[in-house]
This record gives structure tokens, sequence and C-alpha cells, in this order.
């Protein structure tokens, strides 16, 4: 209570942009991770805001300080963990800390069948993670990916909508589909004790769900699967999760509708409207469906 009032604070840095190189020529090659990193302090600092006292702040140039310290090599998640352990166990006056990390995505380069040693790219989609961990060791894990672009070129449909006088647009079984995917999903851990030793585990699990999405979305190679809406995609995608994967309590699933409009054009030789033969169109993002959805295990908490 502040003064007969209620205040809820917290107070962090953002965007503190990190990359980090280790050296490793004994084990295929070199690694980096460049991250963006934000971190927020749940913290006994009252006075600061009731009487201008900053003895109990945690300056935030000591948060980006020491969001640069990374002696290990280990997953995005595993040095969310470790950064918000740190900052709740070493101020006393901190009760929680909460991280957020997104992961540019630098992929090794393979050069004439073989990965390079030194060599990286940039990729498409982004690995995200948020971690809040209290000074009792209760914890919440979150990973995530965003910018996940996917597209088919058949197999999709929308019919039997609601229709009213404000509706113009046609019922279809054949149209292109295509959205950029952001999804968060959280873990069933709820205590730092609980964390697997595998500093990797949550890298892979990562590749795993997106592999999942993927083959979700699209259905097998050489048939695909039919998709009557962007919800019941959706849908299935994170169907798909919950059930392939037992520690994943609970998903959360971004996808817009991003519109391939078939092109209607006139020429001089023929005024008239001419129709391609559904093979030209206008890519269009704005405006598009915004199509969400979390799918939770009964009991979970998203």
């Amino acid at each position: 209570m502040a003064e007969g009032f209620k205040l809820d604070q917290k107070h962090g840095k953002s965007r503190v942009r990190v990359s980090r190189v280790w050296r490793q020529p004994l084990s295929g090659g070199d690694a980096i991770v460049e991250w963006n990193v934000s971190v927020s302090l749940f913290s006994d600092c009252l006075p600061a805001y009731t009487s201008g006292d900053n003895s109990a702040i945690v300056a935030t140039d000591s948060m980006k300080n020491t969001a640069k310290e990374c002696s290990e090599v280990v997953s995005v998640e595993v040095f969310a963990i470790i950064l918000a352990r740190h900052f709740s166990s070493f101020y006393p006056q901190v009760s929680a800390a909460e991280v957020k990390i997104v992961e540019k995505p630098w992929e090794r380069m393979v050069v004439s069948g073989r990965p390079h040693s030194h060599g990286f790219k940039l990729g498409s989609e982004m690995h995200t993670t948020e971690v809040t961990a209290k000074k009792c060791g209760a914890l919440s894990l979150a990973s995530g990916i965003q910018q996940l672009s996917l597209l088919k070129t058949t197999m999709s449909g929308f019919e039997e909508f609601v229709r009213d006088k404000y509706t113009l647009l046609p019922e279809t079984r054949e149209r292109m589909m295509a959205t950029e995917v952001t999804t968060s999903w959280r873990y069933t851990y709820d205590h730092v004790s609980q964390i697997p030793p595998d500093p990797f585990c949550f890298t892979e699990r990562y590749k795993d769900v997106k592999k999942v999405l993927e083959e979700t979305f699209f259905g097998p190679p050489d048939t695909g699967v039919y998709s009557p809406s962007v919800q019941n995609t959706l849908y299935l995608m994170a169907k798909a999760v919950l059930n392939r994967f037992q520690d994943i309590a609970s998903i959360h699933l971004r996808m817009p509708n991003l519109h391939f409009l078939p092109v209607n054009l006139s020429s001089k030789e023929n005024p008239t409207m001419v129709k391609f033969d559904n093979d030209v169109y206008v890519p269009t993002d704005e405006p598009h469906g915004t199509i969400e959805a979390t799918l939770s295990r009964t009991m979970s908490k998203m």
C-alpha cells in the first residue's frame, strides 16, 4: 500500500542486444548467438515512488551489464532461467524477476555438403522465451516462435460463413492460404528444481514443435490436407502439439490470414474483365484477418 493506494510496480531494462561467440575448434566449429534481452524486477522499493528514496532500486544499468554475462554454451531458455534466478536471489529486495529474450536465427552454413566451422547465415523465424522466477524457486517458463511464414497454393477454402447485407466475399473451395505464425507454449515445470539437466533440451523441443506445426499445416507431401478455415487449421496445429508433447501445458497461436487475391484485368483488345486462370495474384497483408486462440490442458495456466 502507498498512502492508502494499491501500487503494482516493476522496473527493468529492455532491448539489451547481446551477441556471444564460443570458440570450439574441437567440437566442430564456433557457436554464436544473438539475443535481444528484456529484464523486469518485482521489488520492494516503494519509497522510490512515494518519497524519491532510491536506496532500494536496482539500477537498470546493473541489469544490462549482468545480461551480458554468459560463460557457458546454453539454450536461450536456460540463459533466461539463469538470469531470472540471479536477480531474484542476489538482491534481497527483489521478490521475482521476469526475463524475455528473442533469439536472432543465425544458422550454420553448409558449403560443399559440409557444415562450415565458422560461417553462418541469417534465417527467418525467431526463437523466443519468457521466464518468471521467484525467490522461493517457483518458476513460469514459456518458449515461442515469431515470424514463421507458411503458404500453400491450394487445398484451402472458406464456405458457409455468416452472410448479411455487408458481406461481399464469395464462397470458395479453392484459394491460396498464407500466414505468419506467432506462437508461444507454456511448459508444465513450476519450480527450478524440475528443469531437465540437458542445457539444450529446450532447443530440441523448439525444433520439434516447429516441425509438428509445419507438418500439420501442410499435410502429407504428395496430397496435402484441406483447410476449411484458418480457425480449423489453427486448432489442429495446437492439438497436435499438446498430443505430442506432455511437458507442454498450453499453446497460444496467432495466425493472420494474409490474402493472395486473384487478378482481374481488362485490355484494349478485350475491354471486358479478363479473369486469369487462378495463376496471377496480388499479395496483400493490409488489411488482413486476425485469428488467434489458446489451447490448454485441463487446469493448466497460460
